[in-house]
């Protein structure tokens, strides 16, 4: 299976993209793998973090339109010819829930990008929290080069992520940036050599997962409903997620761990 899922221990997985001979471009069936590994992570009470790669110097490299774009009208005729919601086991939706585009999945995300990440991959780092590349990495939305449209989030969520000069340079030239410029921008975290990217990811994964569970997603479940809406209803999401953080069992052993000078026993609950 070109997408693979592994558990790397210490509550951390690793999801894989293997398909080198398109630069992991994906297909209709592949974005379907994709998506069912981001629910497979997101139902995984072990998995508390996620690394998100690629093989062979390849990242994400969106869609792979020779197949995609026929076998997608292909699915939109059978659907409603027949009626049906999906057709080999594929739906509408798996391309937008491949890139994180509006799925519910608070748990925290690291990418290690050792390739190109546009079109599509860049649509996916939008939904990443963490984002580790390396020197040869490279970043673009790269859709309006080929008259296309960046529909998988990176409108709405790059001006959100980045300053918006820097967001514009993105999306208006349709140009692949080093990962240099990518730093500058604040696109990524930082850069690493290529043989030390997928610790490095794991580490920052560990760093993390150091923390309560149940607080890291509560933290992130604020910032990202807290920026879909106004400061009002921020205010009032944040003083739910809050009441549900201080009320559970982690909440009391944080600060029992931290007074008895042990590491803290968390159950995410």
């Amino acid at each position: 299976m070109p997408i693979h899922y592994e558990e790397a221990g210490d509550h951390t997985v690793v999801i894989t993209i293997d398909r080198p001979e398109t630069r992991n471009a994906l297909d209709l069936y592949h974005f379907r793998d994709l998506a069912a590994a981001w629910r497979r992570f997101a139902e995984d009470d072990d998995a508390w973090a996620a690394v998100i790669t690629g093989v062979e110097r390849n990242f994400m490299s969106g869609a792979d339109l020779k197949t995609y774009i026929p076998q997608i009208t292909e699915l939109h005729s059978r659907i409603q010819e027949g009626g049906v919601e999906e057709i080999d086991g594929c739906k509408l939706r798996d391309g937008t829930d491949a890139v994180l585009r509006g799925t519910k999945l608070y748990k925290p995300i690291i990418a290690a990008v050792n390739g190109p990440c546009v079109a599509g991959g860049m649509e996916m780092l939008g939904g990443i929290d963490i984002r580790v590349a390396t020197t040869h990495a490279r970043f673009g939305v790269m859709e309006p080069k080929r008259g296309l449209f960046a529909g998988g989030g990176t409108t709405v969520r790059l001006p959100r992520q980045l300053a918006f000069p820097a967001a514009m340079e993105f999306l208006l030239t349709a140009e692949a940036f080093p990962a240099e410029r990518a730093l500058e921008l604040g696109l990524i975290n930082e850069i690493v050599e290529e043989d030390a990217l997928l610790d490095r990811a794991k580490d920052w994964a560990a760093r993390i997962n150091a923390n309560g569970p149940l607080a890291v997603r509560a933290t992130k479940e604020s910032v990202l409903r807290g920026l879909a809406t106004d400061m009002r209803e921020a205010y009032r999401i944040e003083s739910e997620l809050s009441g549900v953080v201080f009320s559970s069992e982690d909440a009391k052993e944080g600060p029992k761990a931290f007074a008895e000078k042990r590491a803290p026993n968390w159950q995410g609950r």
